[in-house]
């Protein structure tokens, strides 16, 4: 939990997301958000914990981590008042893209971001739903830093701790901040 974010907050969070076991997959707890997505009061205290992180750590623009991460950066940046950019799956952006790809448990992914949509004035704040083993995060951090704009930190509403992407991050953040809203 960030130091701005109170308990009774985190609180309210927290009880709007519902654990599915055995989903995707069996021995899986998945952290479904959507019961907190439709709870007006939970989602705009979620949107103004996000958005006052932006503001704190001076964010002139947002990137989304797709897909849930789309869900909570696009009302993050309206409420902010900053642009939000997409970070993508490959090959779902139209026009010129910086692609990364990073690794998964089995196998390999790739994500990619317009690069024209960043500048090297820009100081970027990524937001996510849940962090996890923290790949498409890292991944993302790389995207950014090769369009030229600097990282000012990671927000997530969730972390997972118990799958230390955190400490998989650390090398890649370089000294800038992540704020977990929740961990778990």
């Amino acid at each position: 939990m960030t130091s701005s974010t109170t308990a009774s907050t985190r609180d309210l969070l927290l009880s709007r997301i519902r654990d599915v076991a055995d989903y995707p997959k069996p021995g899986v707890v998945f952290k479904d958000i959507t019961p907190l997505l439709a709870d007006p009061v939970a989602f705009t205290a979620l949107t103004d914990a996000l958005a006052e992180l932006c503001v704190r750590h001076g964010a002139t623009k947002i990137v989304g981590l797709e897909a849930r991460g789309f869900i909570l950066a696009a009302p993050v940046a309206v409420r902010a008042g900053l642009g939000f950019v997409p970070v993508r799956k490959a090959g779902k952006l139209p026009g010129a893209t910086l692609s990364q790809s990073y690794e998964l448990e089995y196998g390999t992914a790739e994500i990619e971001i317009h690069a024209e949509d960043l500048s090297a004035d820009d100081r970027i704040m990524v937001i996510d739903d849940v962090l996890a083993t923290g790949g498409t995060a890292g991944a993302s951090l790389e995207l950014i830093r090769r369009a030229g704009a600097r990282v000012v930190g990671v927000a997530v509403l969730m972390e997972l701790g118990f799958l230390a992407g955190r400490a998989r991050l650390e090398e890649s953040l370089r000294g800038a901040p992540l704020e977990a809203l929740i961990t778990v």
